[in-house]
């Protein structure tokens, strides 16, 4: 089969979703990093965002559409449930991850406590990230009540959802509102503990990505 490559930064949580997808399928791929909004990247994607995906000379952006993509091409093990129910509410929790989870909360506090220190040697601004707590709070309840006591967010094997919502909530873990938002809810909190035991997420941290990036 043809090289999967994905255009990513290795802190980037889409871009490991993707990674994680693709270590869960057992297929070798390679991370070309991206310097952000730079002209090669605005070349890949007109939004400036990550990742991009190429195999076969087909290139594709959007994280969900990557996944269904290799969920397609790479069928086995299936990462999206046959019960269509089950598979309904996959798509539901990966909207909450990029519409919710995402769009001003991770995309604030991440940013402002681990992102942006971390790669650009920023000061968290900590207004904002008072001002994202509420709605913060809204989406770790609801992802708390959608799990319920199940293993996974579609039942009892892992789907595509759980492969988008884990890495950020793992970037989570590393800032103070992680105590105020994840520890309380156990389910959330076990769930967790299972996604990041697994190999696919262990060959994808921050570190061994950029040890990747730097290699290729």
């Amino acid at each position: 089969m043809s090289e999967f490559i994905v255009h990513s930064h290795p802190g980037s949580p889409f871009g490991r979703s993707v990674m994680a997808t693709l270590e869960e399928k057992g297929a070798p791929f390679r991370l070309a990093r991206l310097a952000p909004k730079s002209p090669e990247h605005l070349a890949l994607h007109p939004f400036g965002r990550i990742p991009i995906f190429e195999h076969d000379g087909f290139r594709l952006y959007e994280t969900q559409a990557i996944l269904r993509y290799l969920d397609r091409v790479l069928p086995n093990p299936a990462l999206t449930p046959a019960d269509t129910k089950r598979a309904a509410r996959m798509d539901q929790v990966m909207n909450i991850n990029d519409w919710y989870l995402f769009q001003g909360v991770g995309n604030v506090i991440l940013f402002h406590r681990v992102v942006g220190p971390r790669v650009m040697g920023t000061t968290p601004d900590e207004d904002a990230i008072k001002a994202a707590m509420p709605r913060a709070h809204t989406v770790f309840d609801e992802l708390a009540r959608l799990l319920e006591a199940q293993p996974y967010f579609a039942g009892d094997v892992i789907s595509l959802a759980d492969l988008m919502i884990a890495p950020a909530m793992a970037i989570f873990t590393q800032t103070p509102e992680w105590s105020e938002l994840g520890a309380p809810h156990a389910n959330l909190v076990t769930w967790l503990a299972r996604m990041q035991g697994r190999p696919s997420m262990q060959a994808t941290t921050w570190e061994r990505l950029a040890e990747m990036a730097q290699a290729a």
